[in-house]
Protein backbone atom coordinates (compact mmCIF):
# COMPACT_ATOMS: atom_id res chain seq x y z
CA UNK A 1 0.00 0.00 0.00
CA UNK A 2 1.32 3.50 -0.73
CA UNK A 3 0.61 6.93 -0.36
CA UNK A 4 1.42 10.12 1.19
CA UNK A 5 4.14 9.83 3.95
CA UNK A 6 6.22 11.75 6.28
CA UNK A 7 9.90 10.96 7.88
CA UNK A 8 9.81 11.76 11.36
CA UNK A 9 13.11 11.24 12.70
CA UNK A 10 13.30 7.97 10.77
CA UNK A 11 9.54 6.65 12.10
CA UNK A 12 7.95 6.60 8.82
CA UNK A 13 4.52 7.94 9.16
CA UNK A 14 1.27 7.84 6.63
CA UNK A 15 -0.50 5.20 4.56
CA UNK A 16 0.16 1.53 5.09
CA UNK A 17 2.50 2.50 7.67
CA UNK A 18 1.95 2.00 11.68
CA UNK A 19 0.04 4.70 13.52
CA UNK A 20 2.37 7.39 15.08
CA UNK A 21 1.05 7.80 18.59
CA UNK A 22 1.98 10.80 20.19
CA UNK A 23 1.36 11.38 24.15
CA UNK A 24 0.74 15.38 24.69
CA UNK A 25 1.98 16.20 28.24
CA UNK A 26 1.78 19.60 27.14
CA UNK A 27 1.35 21.74 30.48
CA UNK A 28 0.31 19.09 32.27
CA UNK A 29 3.74 18.60 34.16
CA UNK A 30 2.68 21.99 35.93
CA UNK A 31 6.30 23.04 35.36
CA UNK A 32 7.57 19.92 37.44
CA UNK A 33 9.98 18.13 35.96
CA UNK A 34 9.59 14.98 37.87
CA UNK A 35 6.04 14.86 36.64
CA UNK A 36 7.19 15.01 33.31
CA UNK A 37 9.77 12.26 33.55
CA UNK A 38 7.13 10.06 34.95
CA UNK A 39 4.43 10.95 32.17
CA UNK A 40 7.28 10.17 29.55
CA UNK A 41 8.16 7.02 31.32
CA UNK A 42 4.43 6.07 31.34
CA UNK A 43 4.04 6.91 27.65
CA UNK A 44 7.17 4.71 26.72
CA UNK A 45 5.78 1.32 28.71
CA UNK A 46 2.86 2.41 27.05
CA UNK A 47 3.99 1.83 23.34
CA UNK A 48 3.48 5.37 22.58
CA UNK A 49 5.67 6.82 19.50
CA UNK A 50 6.49 10.27 21.07
CA UNK A 51 5.95 12.51 23.54
CA UNK A 52 5.27 16.33 23.11
CA UNK A 53 5.12 19.76 25.20
CA UNK A 54 4.29 22.94 24.42
CA UNK A 55 6.90 25.68 24.72
CA UNK A 56 6.23 28.93 25.00
CA UNK A 57 8.35 32.55 26.01
CA UNK A 58 5.68 33.54 28.32
CA UNK A 59 5.98 37.39 27.69
CA UNK A 60 5.75 36.77 23.79
CA UNK A 61 1.93 34.68 24.40
CA UNK A 62 0.68 36.32 27.04
CA UNK A 63 -1.20 39.56 26.06
CA UNK A 64 0.61 42.74 27.77
CA UNK A 65 -2.81 43.74 29.16
CA UNK A 66 -2.99 40.29 31.04
CA UNK A 67 0.10 40.34 32.56
CA UNK A 68 -0.48 41.62 35.95
CA UNK A 69 -4.07 39.93 36.84
CA UNK A 70 -3.62 38.08 39.54
CA UNK A 71 -5.21 34.09 40.11
CA UNK A 72 -5.35 31.38 42.60
CA UNK A 73 -3.02 28.22 41.82
CA UNK A 74 -1.56 25.75 43.52
CA UNK A 75 1.48 27.89 44.30
CA UNK A 76 -0.54 31.06 45.89
CA UNK A 77 -1.75 33.87 44.14
CA UNK A 78 0.17 35.35 41.66
CA UNK A 79 0.12 37.48 38.55
CA UNK A 80 -0.95 35.90 35.25
CA UNK A 81 2.78 36.30 33.87
CA UNK A 82 4.56 35.18 36.98
CA UNK A 83 2.19 31.68 36.86
CA UNK A 84 3.30 31.64 32.99
CA UNK A 85 6.55 30.98 33.91
CA UNK A 86 5.91 29.06 37.15
CA UNK A 87 4.22 26.20 34.74
CA UNK A 88 7.11 26.39 31.98
CA UNK A 89 10.00 23.58 31.98
CA UNK A 90 13.45 25.74 32.17
CA UNK A 91 16.60 25.03 29.80
CA UNK A 92 17.94 22.45 32.32
CA UNK A 93 14.85 20.80 32.43
CA UNK A 94 14.65 20.41 28.47
CA UNK A 95 18.22 19.06 28.69
CA UNK A 96 17.25 16.13 30.94
CA UNK A 97 14.29 15.60 29.43
CA UNK A 98 16.09 15.43 25.95
CA UNK A 99 18.31 13.00 27.70
CA UNK A 100 15.78 10.67 29.41
CA UNK A 101 13.84 10.15 26.04
CA UNK A 102 16.93 9.30 24.47
CA UNK A 103 17.10 6.72 27.12
CA UNK A 104 13.95 5.37 26.60
CA UNK A 105 13.72 5.11 23.26
CA UNK A 106 10.84 7.45 23.12
CA UNK A 107 10.66 10.79 20.65
CA UNK A 108 9.66 14.14 21.94
CA UNK A 109 8.64 17.12 20.41
CA UNK A 110 6.80 20.49 20.61
CA UNK A 111 3.80 22.45 19.95
CA UNK A 112 5.96 26.01 19.81
CA UNK A 113 3.71 29.07 20.76
CA UNK A 114 6.03 31.72 18.90
CA UNK A 115 8.99 31.95 16.61
CA UNK A 116 11.51 32.25 19.68
CA UNK A 117 10.35 29.09 21.15
CA UNK A 118 10.96 27.56 17.92
CA UNK A 119 15.13 28.52 18.59
CA UNK A 120 14.78 27.25 21.85
CA UNK A 121 13.86 23.76 20.21
CA UNK A 122 15.91 23.88 17.64
CA UNK A 123 18.98 23.02 19.92
CA UNK A 124 17.70 19.54 20.36
CA UNK A 125 16.88 18.23 16.78
CA UNK A 126 13.46 17.32 16.96
CA UNK A 127 12.03 14.80 14.61
CA UNK A 128 9.04 17.60 13.66
CA UNK A 129 6.91 20.48 15.19
CA UNK A 130 3.45 20.68 15.88
CA UNK A 131 1.22 23.80 15.33
CA UNK A 132 -1.61 23.68 17.88
CA UNK A 133 -5.17 24.57 16.85
CA UNK A 134 -4.97 28.46 18.34
CA UNK A 135 -2.16 29.33 16.27
CA UNK A 136 -3.25 27.98 12.98
CA UNK A 137 -4.11 31.77 11.76
CA UNK A 138 -0.28 32.65 12.90
CA UNK A 139 1.44 32.14 9.04
CA UNK A 140 4.30 33.81 10.57
CA UNK A 141 4.54 30.82 13.03
CA UNK A 142 3.72 28.39 10.56
CA UNK A 143 6.30 29.57 8.26
CA UNK A 144 9.39 29.62 10.87
CA UNK A 145 8.55 25.71 12.11
CA UNK A 146 8.66 25.21 8.18
CA UNK A 147 11.69 27.19 7.61
CA UNK A 148 13.61 24.61 9.71
CA UNK A 149 13.33 22.07 7.19
CA UNK A 150 11.87 19.41 9.72
CA UNK A 151 7.93 18.20 8.89
CA UNK A 152 4.75 20.13 10.28
CA UNK A 153 1.84 18.49 11.73
CA UNK A 154 -1.06 21.26 12.41
CA UNK A 155 -4.20 20.47 14.60
CA UNK A 156 -7.05 22.02 12.74
CA UNK A 157 -9.65 22.87 15.40
CA UNK A 158 -11.51 26.16 15.99
CA UNK A 159 -10.98 26.47 12.44
CA UNK A 160 -13.40 27.63 9.41
CA UNK A 161 -12.20 25.56 6.59
CA UNK A 162 -10.77 28.71 4.76
CA UNK A 163 -8.79 29.12 7.86
CA UNK A 164 -7.37 25.76 7.31
CA UNK A 165 -6.98 26.46 3.40
CA UNK A 166 -5.33 29.69 4.29
CA UNK A 167 -2.54 27.68 6.84
CA UNK A 168 -1.53 25.18 3.90
CA UNK A 169 -1.60 27.37 1.36
CA UNK A 170 0.90 29.55 3.51
CA UNK A 171 3.37 26.76 4.40
CA UNK A 172 2.48 23.83 1.19
CA UNK A 173 1.98 20.08 1.13
CA UNK A 174 5.35 19.26 1.05
CA UNK A 175 6.28 17.56 4.94
CA UNK A 176 3.10 18.11 6.03
CA UNK A 177 0.66 16.48 8.25
CA UNK A 178 -2.94 17.85 9.19
CA UNK A 179 -4.92 16.80 12.55
CA UNK A 180 -8.56 16.95 12.50
CA UNK A 181 -9.46 18.34 15.95
CA UNK A 182 -12.67 19.99 18.18
CA UNK A 183 -11.04 22.36 20.28
CA UNK A 184 -13.90 21.78 23.56
CA UNK A 185 -11.93 20.64 26.51
CA UNK A 186 -13.62 17.79 27.36
CA UNK A 187 -15.35 17.29 23.79
CA UNK A 188 -18.96 16.01 23.17
CA UNK A 189 -19.07 12.94 20.38
CA UNK A 190 -21.62 15.22 18.70
CA UNK A 191 -19.23 17.29 18.01
CA UNK A 192 -16.22 15.17 17.06
CA UNK A 193 -17.31 15.28 13.92
CA UNK A 194 -14.62 12.31 12.76
CA UNK A 195 -15.57 12.15 9.29
CA UNK A 196 -13.31 15.06 9.01
CA UNK A 197 -10.66 12.71 8.66
CA UNK A 198 -12.13 11.22 5.50
CA UNK A 199 -12.14 15.15 4.41
CA UNK A 200 -9.20 15.81 4.86
CA UNK A 201 -7.68 12.92 2.69
CA UNK A 202 -9.75 13.71 0.29
CA UNK A 203 -8.52 17.50 -0.06
CA UNK A 204 -5.21 16.77 0.64
CA UNK A 205 -3.94 13.33 -0.65
CA UNK A 206 0.00 14.01 -0.36
CA UNK A 207 -0.40 14.98 3.58
CA UNK A 208 -1.28 12.45 6.03
CA UNK A 209 -4.17 12.90 8.05
CA UNK A 210 -4.38 13.04 11.42
CA UNK A 211 -6.47 13.30 15.02
CA UNK A 212 -5.88 15.17 18.08
CA UNK A 213 -8.37 13.96 20.58
CA UNK A 214 -10.19 15.93 23.45
CA UNK A 215 -12.64 13.66 24.61
CA UNK A 216 -13.35 11.34 27.80
CA UNK A 217 -13.04 8.03 27.03
CA UNK A 218 -10.95 6.02 24.26
CA UNK A 219 -13.36 4.42 21.96
CA UNK A 220 -14.09 7.59 19.54
CA UNK A 221 -9.92 7.71 19.27
CA UNK A 222 -9.54 4.32 18.28
CA UNK A 223 -12.88 5.02 15.66
CA UNK A 224 -10.57 7.32 14.37
CA UNK A 225 -7.95 4.71 13.65
CA UNK A 226 -10.33 2.86 11.80
CA UNK A 227 -11.33 5.59 9.81
CA UNK A 228 -7.39 6.28 8.53
CA UNK A 229 -6.05 8.78 11.08
CA UNK A 230 -2.08 8.04 10.42
CA UNK A 231 -1.16 9.40 13.29
CA UNK A 232 -3.05 9.93 16.57
CA UNK A 233 -2.56 12.55 19.32
CA UNK A 234 -4.19 12.32 22.97
CA UNK A 235 -3.65 14.66 25.87
CA UNK A 236 -2.20 12.22 29.13
CA UNK A 237 -1.66 12.99 32.56
CA UNK A 238 -1.00 11.74 36.36
CA UNK A 239 -4.59 11.98 37.95
CA UNK A 240 -7.53 13.56 35.59
CA UNK A 241 -8.23 15.22 39.11
CA UNK A 242 -4.67 17.64 39.48
CA UNK A 243 -4.64 21.15 38.23
CA UNK A 244 -4.49 22.43 35.44
CA UNK A 245 -7.17 23.45 32.34
CA UNK A 246 -5.61 20.13 30.35
CA UNK A 247 -5.74 17.29 33.19
CA UNK A 248 -9.89 16.52 32.73
CA UNK A 249 -10.14 15.38 28.86
CA UNK A 250 -6.62 13.75 29.36
CA UNK A 251 -5.65 9.70 29.71
CA UNK A 252 -4.44 8.40 32.46
CA UNK A 253 -1.44 5.91 32.08
CA UNK A 254 -3.72 2.22 32.67
CA UNK A 255 -5.81 4.02 29.98
CA UNK A 256 -2.80 4.99 27.53
CA UNK A 257 -1.61 1.54 27.76
CA UNK A 258 -5.47 0.42 26.87
CA UNK A 259 -4.94 2.63 24.09
CA UNK A 260 -2.05 2.06 22.56
CA UNK A 261 -2.63 -1.80 22.59
CA UNK A 262 -6.20 -1.52 21.06
CA UNK A 263 -4.68 0.72 18.30
CA UNK A 264 -2.06 -1.88 17.37
CA UNK A 265 -5.10 -4.53 17.20
CA UNK A 266 -6.98 -2.71 14.86
CA UNK A 267 -4.31 -1.94 12.58
CA UNK A 268 -3.69 -5.81 12.34
CA UNK A 269 -7.23 -6.15 12.01
CA UNK A 270 -7.84 -3.47 9.12
CA UNK A 271 -5.96 -5.69 6.83
CA UNK A 272 -5.67 -4.63 3.03
CA UNK A 273 -8.92 -5.21 1.85
CA UNK A 274 -8.30 -8.36 -0.40
CA UNK A 275 -10.53 -11.06 0.37
CA UNK A 276 -9.00 -14.34 1.04
CA UNK A 277 -9.79 -17.61 2.49
CA UNK A 278 -7.78 -18.29 5.74
CA UNK A 279 -5.43 -21.03 6.39
CA UNK A 280 -7.49 -21.37 9.93
CA UNK A 281 -10.62 -21.13 7.31
CA UNK A 282 -9.92 -24.53 5.97
CA UNK A 283 -11.24 -26.85 8.66
CA UNK A 284 -14.56 -25.49 9.05
CA UNK A 285 -14.95 -24.35 5.19
CA UNK A 286 -14.26 -28.71 4.76
CA UNK A 287 -16.84 -29.20 7.58
CA UNK A 288 -19.60 -26.71 7.43
CA UNK A 289 -19.76 -25.82 3.52
CA UNK A 290 -22.86 -28.02 2.18
CA UNK A 291 -21.64 -27.33 -1.73
CA UNK A 292 -17.94 -26.63 -2.56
Amino acid sequence: MSGATLNLGGKIVGEGQRVYVIAEIGINHNGDLENAKKLIKGASQAGCDAVKFQKRTPELCTPKDQWNIERDTPWGRMTYIDYRHRVELKQKDYEEIDGYCRELGIQWFASCWDEEAVNFCEQFDPPCYKAASASLTDHALLRKMKSTGRPLLISTGMSTWQEIENAVEAVGTKNLGIAHATSTYPCPPEELNLRMIHTLKARWPSCPAGYSGHETGLATTWAAVAMGASFIERHITLDRAMWGSDQAASVEIGGLHRLVENIRDIEKALGDGVKRVYPSEEGPRKKLRRVL
